[in-house]
């Protein structure tokens, strides 16, 4: 069962790694420009959003299985859409299906988890879920280097054998859904929150960082800044008077689960700092770009070896004690930042660092917290908001790292401070975690949660 789990998240995470080497090919057969190829991943990130609440919902209705053999099905279809796709417009169709549909696959995956280990084996096969998202970033743009000369459809294609195999193997291992209850689903609060989600999301995709002060004044952008959150304020109301509510009130009540989302969402804004790392390289040691890209590799896959340590760590000291150590280890390696950008074997250590540190607080640290804390009708939904909360944060940082190396016109200073910033706000993080519950509580709460 947790193969087929496993399969399905490294699956979702692939699409996002291999797209990169197909874009040129993609702009050149469709004759479109780089400006526009940005959309690829702007719609799926988008419908990600969306789909994380939605899909996770349903599976809390409908049982694990159909709707994580829902997600595949149309994730696989998507990927069928991209690779025959005669023109953009159809492509961009096609990313948003695969959007919608992978932003199930995790939360799915991880509630089933929840549902059936035992809480002293959660985190251990949480840790293997994580380390998917590593292994996916390390081998994806090797896969795509490989197929993209048979033509960049291909890249998309592999998803479709990949998908049927993991169909069939759900089937056969994953639970059958529970008998029909009630099921009532809470239509209007999915519209609010989705549209609050993208509006907000696109404003802020908008926002120019090398101009930001003057791209907010945008009308388009402070417009849809308000569209979002008069969405999202709207749909707090509605949920507290919803018969079926799509997030469960009581969960924004819960102090362990207002941690955990505050967290995920700094968890984005430390991820969105990774992606500046080649940047870094070529601004400090004139690097080329392509050598600049190798550099990431020693984070990425500290963090991939770093999950499923973290993980085993979590069954025997529980998530507190890990959330700390881990986010004082990032706050570190951040902070070292400019201490190393002179000397290029310190550079790749301290990414080493960082890498291990990111471990502990984008994978399943938080997901534990939230599964022991979360009902069985709501386990799911509450995974879904961790997506979320990264998701926005990782557009947030992205947004804030560049206005910040911008206004150094690109020096390496910029970057210096940025990352210094960004180690302040991980060691902020490590204080927030010391309120989380210890071991002994928070294993009471899980063995009250359990399923039945």
């Amino acid at each position: 069962m947790l193969g087929v789990l496993l399969l399905g998240v490294f699956l979702g995470a692939l699409d996002i790694a291999i797209v990169g080497p197909a874009l040129a090919a993609i702009g050149r057969d469709l004759g479109v420009s780089e400006r526009q190829l940005s959309w690829i991943f702007t719609t799926y990130v988008l419908c990600n959003l969306v789909g994380n609440p939605l899909m996770a919902r349903l599976s809390d209705l409908y049982g694990r299985r159909p709707i994580y053999m829902l997600d595949v099905g149309l994730f696989a279809l998507g990927s069928v859409v991209v690779a025959a796709a005669p023109s953009f417009a159809v492509l961009l169709v096609g990313r948003a299906v695969q959007g919608l549909a992978s932003g199930g696959i995790f939360p799915v995956a991880s509630a089933t988890i929840g549902e059936t280990f035992p809480p002293e084996r959660r985190g251990r096969a949480l840790g293997m879920t994580g380390a998917m998202f590593g292994l996916a970033f390390l081998v994806g743009p090797v896969i795509g280097g490989v197929l993209l000369p048979f033509g960049w459809p291909w890249l998309f294609l592999i998803n479709v054998p990949l998908a049927a195999l993991i169909l069939v193997w759900a089937r056969r291992v994953l639970p059958p859904p529970r008998p029909a209850g009630r099921r009532a689903f809470d239509g209007l609060g999915m519209a609010l929150l989705g549209g609050g989600l993208v509006a907000i999301a696109l404003a802020i995709n908008q926002v120019d960082s090398r101009q930001i002060l003057s791209s907010l004044s945008a009308p388009r952008v402070w417009g849809l800044l308000l569209a979002g959150v008069a969405a999202l304020v709207a749909f707090q109301r509605v949920e507290n008077a919803a018969p079926a509510p799509l997030i469960d009130p009581a969960l924004w009540r819960n102090r362990q689960l207002r941690l955990a989302n505050g967290l995920a969402g700094l968890s984005g804004l430390l991820q969105a700092g990774l992606v500046f790392v080649p940047s870094l390289a070529v601004a400090a040691f004139g690097v080329t770009p392509a050598t600049a890209a190798y550099l990431l590799a020693p984070a990425v896959l500290a963090s991939a070896v770093g999950a499923p340590v973290v993980g085993r760590l979590l069954d025997q000291l529980g998530s507190r004690a890990v959330l700390v150590g881990g986010t004082v280890v990032l706050a570190a390696g951040l902070l070292a930042v400019p201490g190393v950008t002179g000397n290029l074997p310190l550079f790749v250590a301290d990414g080493v660092v960082v890498g291990f540190g990111l471990a502990s607080l984008t994978g399943a640290p938080l997901r534990y917290v939230v599964l022991n804390e979360a009902g069985g009708e709501h386990r799911a939904a509450a995974q879904s908001l961790l997506t979320v909360a990264s998701n926005m944060g990782q557009i947030v940082g992205s947004a804030a790292m560049g206005a910040m190396v911008a206004s150094h016109a690109g020096d390496v200073a910029g970057y210096e401070q940025a990352y210094v910033v960004l180690g302040v706000l991980a060691a902020a993080g490590a204080l927030a975690s010391l309120f989380l519950k210890n071991r002994e509580e928070e294993r009471r709460t899980a063995l009250r949660n359990a399923p039945a």
